[in-house]
């Protein structure tokens, strides 16, 4: 079976068969110490093919060493010599990419610290998303196991993650599932307790008695996939996705939080660590990634969160005046879409400005930020997509704790239907779709919501997987160079429906206000507004296999066929470092 497909940005034909997952694809890494040599004269590599144990005789029959299993994505890791490397990239079943690094890049700290009117400290997310008013019915995420993949956890009085840490495993360098050791080294960079407090911290304010997280009763796995200095690799995070996906059913893991992105090398499905997120989502996990940190640019969204399935989230602020919805605004550094392959992402936008959330006293960050924040308690106010994401997690455990029934393609249903669109003072989108998705997240519209069928709806994961079949979005960009949403017929936007919203299958066109170069100015305010649902959107998240050959005006990086002997240079970030918004 083959597939036509038209990359974003490129009018020439990709023919996809059903071998396509398995192109002959060998990366050279340019980023120092990820691809180096685990002993002289060889390199770290992921290789690909038909299935595991078959790729791992091949490498055994060349000489090469396989140092470890990866059947999550019908792949290996392996140590080969260049001519070892060179051979198996002349196999046509055989995938080969060089295991580069990927880099947690934290957001800038302004080192500004939110306390009450008694010095205790306070955060306002959780009530901007509205869980305060869901714990106050008891649902805090009980029952549910949030898996953060990141830099570790580190113990915290300011925190009470501890206790609900079910388990926590690094695959930083040799540790490879080695169980971590509870202490003040578990987390070395720093951003990892960072983003876990964000979602499941149950400490209280004082006066308020209300949480600093926004799922207070979830359960947690660690797994640390990036070091002190928030360099991983490709291969460490597919082991540490691997190990999550098999401990799936012992730890109740519903949610999976992944605070990185990067510059996407290739097409969404032929990505390890999409392919290995993909599984994840396949096997019953809401897997939250955060858009990445290089917006306000058109198609800046990164990889993971340019897989279609999952639920990627942007940033926005409350402008530091939390009790005043009138000039939240979207955070200028938050990642747009459409991606390369017509997808609309965002999904959702979550509070991802001025985060105050705990950070270990001896970490990375700390040392960095050492005379901006307190030593002896205190919590380290950072910006980023990662932290909103961190969010969305933990409104996801609460939906899930309400409905344990919930799919994820029903839990990103429901979080978008129930949405609030960023809208200006005569009711018009304040935001494309392609900056701030469905809008912000709200956690008790999205666990009151019915709303079935309006998410992934014409995907097929195990197709996609499989690799027969793959997809694209409805995203098109017309001959001025304007992003808009084309109806699933590929015709160009329609008139909006006010009573139900912008429906995504009829599409806004960029250039009726929402052109990048004539976008609003990003220090104006919002209301997100409750009057735009989006309780129509069906082809929003539709996708359709791209038979009808549209013709896209920018390029993938690898315009010009499968990468060979590329050198990476990009590396994979948790965030960037951005001013605090």
């Amino acid at each position: 079976m083959q597939t036509e497909i038209r990359a974003l940005g490129s009018s020439r034909r990709i023919l996809l068969g059903a071998s396509s997952l398995f192109l002959s694809c060998i990366l050279a890494s340019g980023v120092a110490g990820a691809g180096a040599a685990a002993q002289s004269g060889t390199g770290r590599y992921i290789v690909q093919g038909p299935d595991a144990e078959v790729v791992a005789e091949r490498i055994r029959a060349l000489g090469g060493r396989v140092s470890s299993e990866l059947p999550l994505i019908n792949g290996v890791g392996a140590e080969l010599t260049t001519a070892q490397a060179r051979a198996l990239g002349k196999d046509g079943a055989l995938r080969l990419q060089a295991d580069h690094a990927i880099q947690v890049a934290t957001a800038r700290s302004s080192g500004q610290i939110f306390t009450n009117s008694q010095g205790r400290f306070d955060t306002y997310y959780p009530g901007l998303v509205s869980a305060h008013a869901l714990h106050a019915q008891g649902i805090t995420g009980a029952g549910v196991t949030i898996a953060v993949l990141d830099t570790g956890l580190s113990a915290s009085s300011l925190h009470d993650l501890d206790a609900r840490v079910l388990a926590s495993v690094d695959f930083v360098g040799t540790a490879k599932g080695r169980v971590v050791a509870k202490g003040p080294k578990a987390d070395s960079s720093g951003h990892g307790t960072h983003i876990a407090s964000v979602a499941a911290s149950g400490i209280v304010a004082t006066d308020t008695l209300k949480s600093h997280g926004v799922a207070p009763g979830t359960k947690l796995v660690i797994v640390r996939a990036f070091d002190a200095a928030g360099q991983g690799s490709y291969l460490d995070v597919v082991e540490g996705l691997q190990w999550i996906v098999a401990n799936k059913s012992r730890h109740n893991i519903r949610v999976l939080n992944l605070s990185f992105s990067s510059p996407p090398q290739s097409s969404y499905w032929d990505d390890p660590i999409n392919q290995a997120v993909m599984k994840a989502w396949q096997a019953g996990i809401v897997v939250v990634a955060s858009a990445g940190n290089s917006g306000p640019d058109a198609m800046s969204i990164g990889v993971p969160g340019n897989v279609p399935y999952v639920i990627t989230t942007g940033a926005m602020t409350d402008n530091y005046t939390p009790a005043k919805a009138s000039d939240d605004r979207l955070a200028s550094f938050s990642a747009a879409g459409p991606t390369h392959e017509g997808f609309v992402k965002p999904e959702v936008v979550a509070p991802g400005g001025h985060m105050a959330a705990v950070v270990p006293t001896v970490s990375t960050l700390v040392t960095a930020f050492g005379s901006k924040m307190p030593r002896h308690g205190g919590l380290l106010v950072m910006s980023g997509t990662s932290q909103a994401a961190a969010v969305t997690s933990g409104v996801v455990a609460l939906m899930l704790q309400a409905d344990p029934t919930l799919t994820p393609d029903l839990v990103k249903c429901r979080l978008m239907a129930s949405a609030r669109a960023a809208v200006t003072p005569d009711e018009k989108l304040a935001y494309s779709v392609f900056q701030q998705g469905a809008g912000r997240i709200d956690a008790a519209r999205a666990v009151k919501s019915t709303r079935k069928n309006c998410a992934n709806v014409g995907l097929d994961i195990k197709a996609d997987l499989a690799g027969t079949k793959h997809f694209g979005g409805p995203a098109n960009q017309d001959a001025n160079g304007n992003f808009y949403v084309m109806d699933m017929a590929g015709k160009t936007w329609g008139k909006p429906v006010k009573s139900d919203g912008y429906t995504w299958s009829q599409g806004y066109s960029s250039s009726q206000g929402y052109t990048w170069s004539q976008g609003y100015t990003w220090s104006q305010g919002y209301t997100w507004s409750q009057g735009y649902t989006w309780s129509q959107s069906k082809a929003r998240s539709q996708g359709y296999t791209w038979s009808q050959g549209y013709t896209w005006s920018q390029s993938l990086i690898w315009k010009d066929g499968p990468l060979v002997n590329r050198k990476l240079t990009d590396i994979m970030s948790i965030n960037g470092w951005v001013p605090q918004e």
